[in-house]
């Protein structure tokens, strides 16, 4: 009986690629937001906004999302991700939901530009509302 041994190449290549799927998942699983030097930042696996302060217009709680049609992004259970193009002005909208049933905070910056996120705790997705309801209000001090 002979015994073939496998190519060390293609371990190699069959343990990247497992690394890769796992890092990709990561990426993409929550959402990854940041409030620093004056910038939200929000991160969600290829899909990235940085979105001054001092440019925010509206920041408002929504039950639903409104109709669009999918550009580029995913659906996954009650996950939505990535750019779509509003039907009714036909410009881009940031899309960063965790969580579909809760609510989500639509953010209007550049004067017409629009993004609607959320994260998967509620009292986190509350929490992000309030500093930026307060940072539109020009309030930087916290409440006591």
């Amino acid at each position: 009986m002979s015994k073939r041994k496998r190519h060390w190449l293609w371990n190699v290549l069959i343990v990247l690629t497992i690394v890769l799927c796992v890092l990709a998942f990561v990426e993409h699983y929550k959402n990854w937001h940041k409030i620093e030097e004056g910038n939200l930042k929000i991160f969600s696996g290829i899909y990235y906004q940085k979105i001054p302060l001092t440019e925010l217009d509206s920041v408002l709680l929504v039950d639903k999302l409104p109709e669009m049609e999918r550009s580029s992004g995913f659906s996954w259970m009650e996950r939505e991700k990535g750019v779509f193009n509003d039907s009714i002005t036909n410009t881009k909208v940031y899309v960063f939901v965790d969580d579909l049933y809760q609510q989500k905070i639509k953010v209007v910056h550049h004067d017409s530009l629009k993004m609607y996120l959320n994260l998967r705790d509620s009292l986190e997705t509350q929490k992000l509302y309030t500093i930026l309801q307060r940072n539109l209000l020009g309030e930087t001090e916290p409440p006591e």
